[in-house]
């Protein structure tokens, strides 16, 4: 008598890979992402169990069958990442690891299809392993979902509890239309210094002509931090994150308070209890991919996108999709450069006055477009060097940014408060090497700078001059950009902090603060 053996661990192990990378990822997305990935995998593993059900006549090795292939293909981009660090170590070279792991794998795959085939043992034993197997990875994945989402909402409610100063929430005074506030965050733009002494590359003519057009250009701008996270969780919440040192412990690699800063923050707080409306554009890192909060998110790319977009990465389908040019990562960031700047121009025709959180990753690795715009191919920018394709990405920023300010002062109804700023500098060379093993307390002054120093440029209109040649300063840095903005425009009386930059031990101690502005100056 033939036992029978219940087979459901195709299903569980196609819910294993989205539940993964979920749990992995869980304080940078909301939970609603795994949701198309978990109803087309598991559509798409039930057609194929049923189909080889039917043509095997084998429910058991069906069953087996689909699982070992969710298990290559699914298994195959974490290999693959492995490889180039792995012979980069072994041998002291870097190997394209397609060129090696996909043939490996597809071979792999066709000993282990035609074995499951032609076997006739009874696979009820292999079946109940199978089975204990996928639901203990499922088991350990969802653990590790509720857990991250208990501590998520803990450390949320921690953070509202901290003693931090509270914003002003009357409601907006009768008046006519407000400005509209842009805020707009060029990642990793340097400053005009570093670009000349680092890239050999002089954007004064840049800066030239957001002076012509009304901009105060603060030429000795530093960050506050040397992270996206750290930086604009500061600059949003209009104070210093060193208080995160007593809560976290300065050996804590927990990002999740930062990115908690990043969603539910003083300064959309404020402009809500304005009477603006909260326009969030988003980009590729989920952090500030989407808010919550917003009363709008403009980002093709939605989360739910971009999880896909990092499942499907780690299956043999990508590298495969790369080559033929489709479901490219290089071509979905390129469009989404585009979208959000021609969707930042349409801004002055809404109605209500807006306040609009735009996050610009052009200069930003992977570097997407020549100086002229063209799309690069992922081969193209692997051929250049970076210092090539970061200038480029620069002066095509210039190019779109000045296409940009022009739309918004022409056709705003009210002249708009207009923030250009970088959160960060690019990263040094020895930091790009060896990232994890980069301390910034060895740091040298020259290292420092050129990761502190940004762009940081205020177009404040309707403001006397005299009054902006008192309050604006070459030296201001983003921790004070919306404390002056409210005060001139609000009628607050936000007292402007001392401008300090501090840096963090390494990537293993991101809340062991201390300060570096002596080194900077």
């Amino acid at each position: 008598m033939v036992k029978k053996a219940f087979v459901c661990h195709p299903f569980l192990l196609a819910l294993f890979p989205v539940l993964f990378l979920y749990s992995n990822n869980l304080e940078q997305l909301p939970p609603t992402v795994i949701i198309i990935p978990i109803i087309a995998t598991s559509s798409f593993v039930f057609t194929s169990w049923f189909l080889l059900s039917l043509t095997l006549k084998d429910k058991k090795k069906a069953g087996l069958l689909v699982s070992f292939l969710i298990l290559m293909f699914s298994s195959y981009g974490h290999f693959s990442s492995l490889l180039p660090a792995f012979s980069a170590a072994v041998a002291g070279i870097v190997i394209g690891p397609d060129r090696i792991i996909f043939p490996l794998w597809c071979v792999l795959i066709l000993i282990g299809t035609r074995s499951l085939i032609k076997t006739h043992d009874n696979l009820h034993n292999l079946t109940n392993v199978a089975n204990l197997v996928a639901t203990f990875l499922v088991a350990v994945s969802l653990i590790n979902i509720g857990a991250g989402t208990f501590k998520m909402h803990g450390l949320e409610r921690s953070l509202r509890s901290i003693e931090r100063q509270q914003i002003d929430a009357r409601p907006p005074k009768e008046a006519d239309k407000q400005p509209d506030i842009y805020y707009i965050i060029l990642e990793r733009y340097a400053n005009t210094c570093t670009l000349k002494d680092v890239y050999d590359f002089d954007n004064t003519r840049f800066t030239q002509y957001l002076g012509q057009k009304g901009f105060y250009v603060a030429t000795q701008s530093e960050s506050n931090y040397p992270s996206t996270a750290h930086s604009l969780a500061s600059s949003l919440n209009m104070e210093y994150i060193n208080f995160l040192s007593d809560t976290m412990g300065g050996k804590s690699t927990d990002f999740a308070p930062l990115y908690a800063m990043l969603q539910d923050y003083k300064v959309w707080r404020f402009v809500k209890s304005k009477g603006y409306k909260f326009i969030h554009f988003g980009y590729w890192w989920p952090p500030t991919g989407q808010n919550k909060y917003a009363d709008l998110n403009l980002n093709p790319n939605a989360p739910t996108k971009s999880f896909s977009m990092l499942l499907y990465k780690t299956t043999m389908l990508y590298p495969v999709g790369e080559r033929l040019g489709i479901f490219s990562e290089y071509q979905s960031f390129q469009k989404q450069s585009l979208y959000m700047f021609d969707e930042l121009a349409r801004i002055p025709d809404m109605k209500d006055p807006t306040f609009v959180f735009a996050h610009v990753f052009i200069t930003h690795g992977p570097y997407l477009f020549d100086r002229n715009g063209r799309p690069l191919t992922n081969e193209e920018t692997n051929k250049r060097s970076r210092t090539i394709s970061y200038v480029d990405s620069v002066i095509f920023t210039n190019k779109k940014i000045k296409t940009l300010v022009n739309k918004l002062l022409l056709d705003s109804e009210v002249p708009p408060i207009i923030i250009l700023q970088a959160d960060e500098g690019p990263y040094p060379e020895r930091h790009r090497l060896d990232p994890d093993n980069f301390n910034w307390k060895q740091a040298s002054s020259t290292e420092l700078k050129e990761k502190m120093a940004i762009l940081n440029a205020y177009y404040l209109p309707g403001i006397e001059q005299r009054v902006l040649r008192d309050v604006l300063y070459p030296s201001i840095t983003p921790v004070n950009s919306f404390r002056l903005v409210f005060n001139l425009y609000f009628d607050t009386d936000f007292e402007l902090l001392p401008d300090k930059s501090y840096a963090y031990t390494d990537k293993d101690h991101i809340y062991d603060f201390f300060d570096i502005t002596d080194k900077l100056d």
